[in-house]
Formats: C-alpha cells, sequence, structure tokens
C-alpha cells in the first residue's frame, strides 16, 4: 500500500473515508510479478511504512533482489515516543489513535489458498490505520524533536538481509575461537550440515541444533551414537532423528583441514564484569526513563559489555575508548554514551535520591 506523504488526511477518521488498499497474493496460483512493487520500493521519493519491518525487509530484499529505501517502521518510531520498544502494531493503534483490530483471523490457515473473505477483510484491517498511524508518530516525534533519531534508526533497516553467510555464522559461534584448528574443521562442517538442513526444512536452525551443542560435539568430535549421546544438550528426539547424519557430519568435518584462529583472538570477558556491567545498566535505564525512551534502544547489554571490556583494556581510560557499540554514536552519544564513558572511569557516580531515584553525581 505504498502512498507519498500528503496523500492522506492528518485525521485517522478521514484517512480511513478515503483508504485504497490493495491485497496482493504471491503465494496464489495465478502468476505474480513483483517487478512494478520492487519499484515502488527501492524509490527513495516514496516513504514505505512499516510495522517491525525487519523480517519483512530481509526477505524482500532476498527474493525481489531489491533495496528497500525510506523505510518508516511505526514499532521503533514507538520507542522514540516514550512508548516500550516491542509495542504490538495491535497495541500502538489502541494507544495512539484509540482505534481496536478485530483479530478474527490470527489463527486460521494462511498456507492455503483461496483466502477466505474473512482472511483478506482481516489483511486489508490490519494495514488500513497504518499511514495514519505513521503521521500520528511522527508529528509526536516532531514536537519531542527526535523524528530524526527516529529516521536514523529507520535507516539501519533498509540493511536487512537474511541471507546467512557461512563465514559469519560460524565465526561467531560461541567459545569457537577456543577450539583447536581440528576442532573449528568440524564446527565448520557441523555449520554447513545445520544450514542446509534448515533451509530445506524451512525451519530455523535452533531447531536443528542449538549454537552451543554444536560447538561441544564439534569439541569432543564423537565417533558413534553412544559417545555422541553423552553430550549434554542432544536430546532423544534429535539423536533419533538427526544422529547419524550428526556422526557424519562429524566425521566429514574431521577430514578437512585443519582452521586455525586468523589473528589476535578477541579479548574474552572478565568475571569481574558482572557489576560493571550492572552499573552501567543502571545509569542506561535512568537516562531512558528520564527522556521517556525505550531503555532497548539505548544499549543492549551486549554493547554493555564491549564499553566495559574496551575500558578495562584502555587501562580504566574510558576518554580513550571508541568501540564500534552504537551506544557511542550518534544521538546515543548524546544522550548516554558520553555519560557511561565518564561513569566507567571514575569521574561521575550514582546513588539514590528521593523516592529511589537513580541520581547522577560528577
Amino acid at each position: 500500500m505504498p502512498a507519498k506523504p500528503g496523500d492522506w488526511a492528518s485525521t485517522p477518521s478521514s484517512w480511513e473515508r478515503g483508504a485504497d488498499v490493495t491485497l496482493l497474493d504471491p503465494l496464489a496460483d495465478e502468476p505474480f510479478d513483483p517487478a512494478p512493487l520492487a519499484e515502488v520500493l527501492t524509490d527513495p521519493g516514496v516513504e514505505i511504512v512499516l510495522h517491525a519491518g525487519r523480517q519483512d525487509v530481509g526477505l524482500l530484499r532476498r527474493l525481489w533482489r531489491c533495496d528497500i529505501h525510506n523505510v518508516f517502521d511505526t514499532q521503533v518510531a514507538a520507542g522514540f515516543a516514550g512508548m516500550r520498544a516491542q509495542l504490538s502494531y495491535e497495541g500502538l493503534l489502541r494507544e495512539v489513535l484509540d482505534v481496536r483490530l478485530r483479530k478474527t483471523a490470527s489463527f486460521t490457515r494462511w498456507d492455503r489458498r483461496p483466502l477466505s473473505p474473512e482472511q483478506l477483510e482481516y489483511a486489508r484491517e490490519d494495514v488500513l490505520h497504518l499511514l495514519a498511524l505513521a503521521t500520528a508518530l511522527q508529528d509526536r516525534l516532531r514536537a519531542l524533536g527526535r523524528l530524526e533519531w527516529a529516521r536514523e534508526e529507520c535507516a539501519y533497516l533498509e540493511q536487512i538481509s537474511d541471507e546467512r553467510d557461512i563465514d559469519t555464522i560460524f565465526g561467531r559461534l560461541p567459545r569457537v575461537n577456543s577450539l583447536d584448528p581440528g576442532q573449528r574443521a568440524v564446527a565448520r562442517e557441523l555449520v554447513e550440515w545445520r544450514e542446509g538442513l534448515a533451509e530445506r526444512g524451512n525451519r530455523p536452525v535452533s531447531s536443528v541444533l542449538q549454537d552451543a551443542t554444536l560447538v561441544e560435539v564439534a569439541k569432543r568430535r564423537p565417533q558413534t551414537s553412544e559417545r555422541l549421546s553423552q553430550i549434554r544438550g542432544l536430546h532423544e528426539s534429535t539423536l533419533r532423528r538427526r544422529g547419524r547424519e550428526i556422526l557424519e557430519a562429524v566425521a566429514r568435518g574431521r577430514e578437512r583441514e585443519g582452521i586455525p584462529v586468523e589473528g589476535e583472538r578477541p579479548t574474552q570477558p572478565d568475571t569481574a564484569d558482572a557489576p560493571l556491567i550492572a552499573l552501567a545498566e543502571a545509569l542506561v535505564r535512568a537516562r531512558a526513563a528520564k527522556a521517556e525512551l525505550a531503555y532497548e534502544l539505548l544499549a543492549t547489554r551486549a554493547d554493555l559489555q564491549r564499553i566495559v571490556t574496551a575500558v578495562r583494556n584502555a587501562d580504566g581510560d574510558g576518554a580513550a575508548v571508541d568501540p564500534d557499540v552504537r551506544t557511542l554514536q550518534g544521538w546515543r552519544r548524546e544522550v548516554i554514551g558520553a555519560e557511561l564513558l565518564d561513569l566507567l572511569a571514575g569521574r561521575r557516580s550514582l546513588r539514590v535520591g528521593p523516592g529511589l531515584d537513580v541520581e547522577v553525581d560528577g
């Protein structure tokens, strides 16, 4: 349902009366040509409004081979407008526009064709209010001076891809760099086997074999079903269905050339980091609450771990730290990043004030 800003009235009721919703079904029996819609999605002059569109963008980029520009995600925008970060579309409509959806077809079979009239009406209603919602959020963010922050965050979605690169997946396995070259070769073979099986079955890779279990199998390199069954994390159902395939993948991995760790091993988290991360998180949450921003927009626990590790490696001199972490970049640095480095360098401190509020000294 592409549209350009200004094509609808500012109030939900007038927008609904003039709404033109077109339903497109790429799974229908008749041939579906995505080219006309793909052309609209790639036009930077057309604003593409989505809700929780990360997976949508990744899927369309892969299947239609098109780059999507000028995205505005209403779920992302809600976090900048003082609402929680993962607010559902239904909840957001109710909170912003006082609109309630009739979720009558949520649990029907959407893989069957043709779709029923009830399903078609459900699909239509699911986007009927989306542009009005975007307009209301943009007005609110403009008044708060945060519209450009939200647009900056939405711009990251344009680069989302759901194509899974084997090298990247292998490199992100937990503790994979602690394995020796032969074990790493087995881990690489297991990754390739797991990805292929998941793709053929159209299922999440985690349902085939969890990352931690995969690394443990690679570490032990079992050659028999009995040895394989002794590895924690492998359930009986997995052993029955996939035990033989796992052993075959391990055998292939044993035949591969070893894969040494390239370059320096990344610095591992220190056991003493936990209280520092908790302290940093307290500051982030306090600032998020004060600014009426969703906490998740400012920093994740992984972001805080990287910052703490970088400060530790810089001998506690937070001023010299500038790791490639989003919390220390752009608008986030202004809101929390610089202050967070000051806290970890000892130039600021936290205390509990009246009403159990967290206050910052320094």
